[in-house]
């Protein structure tokens, strides 16, 4: 073991996360090591957002150019699926990250590759590939920001049937002729909508009772309906219960709570993600292994040296909120190393990241595709807020008829009765997912009613939903 290296700040994960707090502590003049033990860039780069966009974006404009008279004769056939992969893997910089490594490299962080765990305070082991072991110190901060691993349930025969998780859903170099895929949330549903877009027979099960159940109910129906519709078989109320293969190759078979049998060419499972927080040395320094629990400056309750940012955290499990957690907390240790008097942890303060708790905005690239931001009307009324929801049909406005024939679509605002600001906002339609900034700058900026009157949208365009949603509420 080699002499300890002293910075001021080491960051564990170079994912967006970890590159983000890295940037914002060399912006406050700190100097800053970054471990990272896979590829930097980390699992949006790679494995998540970025692969998975590139491989829906097809899917979803040829739908979209099947309802435009004068197109739709033109995208009748079928995707060219190999020229899609390959537009994925240029989006995954073919799964090497150079560019990711330059880009550190120009803010002046230090890359340390290998597996990084805390080794008490301040204190942190990099074990390099060839077993090497570098030891790091910190002035002043440790940054957790390892992310999170697919969870695959305890079934019988699934260890042995080699299933897939996101990462092999999003990195195939093949599309199976039959798809079995468990799970309705955001990762279930988005590649469902890829898979069946490339010539897959799927069938997606999900245990409750419908699809994408974080948002406002009519969002899964209107995904639920737009795959039916598409050739998919959506399955709810149901439990697989066991998975069969013979040898780890050929077809698979998913044996569901009721006794039926289904038979696929592969299995994905999205059964949700778990901290990857397990072998990180957080028993060196008191901490279990799991969630960690932090003030909304990102630091670890009870530690005044220790932050967990991201997905660890457990407060939005999304990369640009991660992004967004990272640049308040390295404000928070550049403000902190600089012995600044006074935070500005105060609601909406630079320190503090009352987005996570107001209005996290969230985009599911499905066909159509889903946005939201801030709370929904069940999540209103649970934490205590007099709210009404407003609601209309998107397909009235002039611009989704000028978009798309046959047009389906809804908006939903939830209205504070008491503040007349927005709780929440949902869309769900065709390019929705581009209306959900102004949805998100209402929300966070917490415009009131009378003011969004002023905000005119262009016509003809769907943003004109914001008028109709205003006269509805009026109106009620």
């Amino acid at each position: 073991m080699t002499e300890a290296i002293e910075y001021d700040v080491v960051v564990l994960g170079a994912g967006p996360v970890g590159e983000n707090v890295a940037d914002r502590v060399r912006a406050a003049g700190l100097s800053a090591a970054v471990v990272e033990s896979e590829l930097v860039g980390g699992e949006c780069s790679y494995w998540a957002c970025m692969p998975s966009k590139a491989l829906l974006r097809p899917v979803i404009a040829r739908a979209e150019a099947r309802r435009v008279p004068g197109l739709s004769p033109s995208v009748q056939g079928s995707l060219d699926v190999p020229a899609v992969l390959a537009h994925r893997d240029e989006h995954t910089s073919h799964w090497k990250d150079d560019g990711q490594v330059a880009w550190l490299d120009s803010i002046g962080a230090v890359l340390h590759r290998g597996h990084g765990r805390l080794d008490g305070e301040k204190r942190v082991t990099v074990t390099d590939p060839e077993g090497g072991v570098q030891v790091l110190t910190a002035r002043h901060a440790v940054a957790v920001c390892t992310g999170t691993s697919a969870v695959l349930p305890d079934l019988p025969g699934l260890a042995g049937a080699k299933p897939w998780t996101s990462r092999e859903a999003t990195s195939s170099r093949t599309v199976p002729d039959r798809l079995v895929v468990v799970g309705g949330g955001v990762v279930g549903v988005e590649m469902a909508t890829a898979y069946q877009g490339f010539g897959s027979d799927v069938t997606l099960l999900v245990r409750g009772d419908g699809l994408l159940p974080r948002m406002e109910p009519f969002v899964g129906e209107l995904v639920t309906d737009s795959l039916t519709e598409a050739g998919a078989s959506v399955r709810t109320g149901v439990s697989a219960a066991s998975v069969e293969r013979d040898g780890g190759s050929g077809p698979v078979t998913v044996v569901l709570d009721n006794g039926e049998r289904i038979e696929a060419d592969e299995i994905l499972f999205a059964t949700g993600r778990a901290p990857s927080t397990s072998d990180i040395g957080l028993d060196t320094v008191g901490l279990k292994a799991g969630w960690l629990t932090v003030d909304d400056s990102c630091r670890v309750e009870g530690s005044d040296w220790l932050y967990a940012v991201g997905d660890v955290n457990h407060r939005a499990l999304l990369t640009h909120q991660g992004k967004y957690q990272a640049r308040i907390a390295g404000a928070a240790i550049g403000a902190r190393a600089q012995r600044v008097p006074l935070l500005e942890d105060d609601r909406w303060g630079a320190h503090a990241a009352t987005a996570d708790h107001a209005a996290v905005p969230q985009v599911v690239f499905t066909e159509p595709e889903a946005a939201s931001v801030g709370l929904s009307l069940k999540e209103a009324e649970e934490a205590g807020h007099r709210v009404r929801a407003v609601d209309y049909d998107i397909a009235n406005v002039a611009g989704a008829s000028l978009y798309a024939e046959g047009y389906r679509g809804r908006a939903r605002m939830i209205v504070d009765l008491d503040s007349e600001i927005l709780r929440g906002v949902t869309f769900v339609g065709p390019g929705v997912g581009e209306l959900l900034h102004s949805a998100t700058v209402a929300v966070a900026g917490e415009v009131p009613i009378a003011r969004l009157w002023h905000a005119v949208p262009s016509y003809p365009t769907i943003s004109e939903v914001w008028l109709r949603l205003l006269e509805a509420y009026r109106d009620a």
